[in-house]
């Protein structure tokens, strides 16, 4: 069991991700392809994807069920990591 100086969160959790990165082709296939190797009952049907109003950013909405702190912590440093993803949140 977590502390709550480890996390607020009570697992298991659903638990959104916001990716953005730049509008490329590949980048919604490479968040899907990481985010489900972390957990890996996401419906990737379930994303949301918007694009910025220029169209040279995308935003991915991912929300996984969040399992442990840990798991967490790896899939935002396997995003953040990724040369297409600017910002994780």
């Amino acid at each position: 069991m977590a502390s709550y100086k480890d996390t607020l969160l009570e697992f298991p959790c659903d638990f959104p991700l916001k990716i953005m990165g730049k509008a490329e082709d590949e980048l919604a296939q490479v968040v899907l392809e990481i985010v489900t190797r972390h957990a890996p009952d996401f419906d990737g049907a379930s994303m949301e994807i918007r694009a910025s109003s220029g169209g040279n950013y995308l935003s991915l909405t991912c929300t996984v069920v969040a399992t442990s702190k840990p798991q967490l912590d790896a899939l935002y440093t396997d995003l953040s990591s990724h040369p297409l993803v600017k910002v994780v949140l």
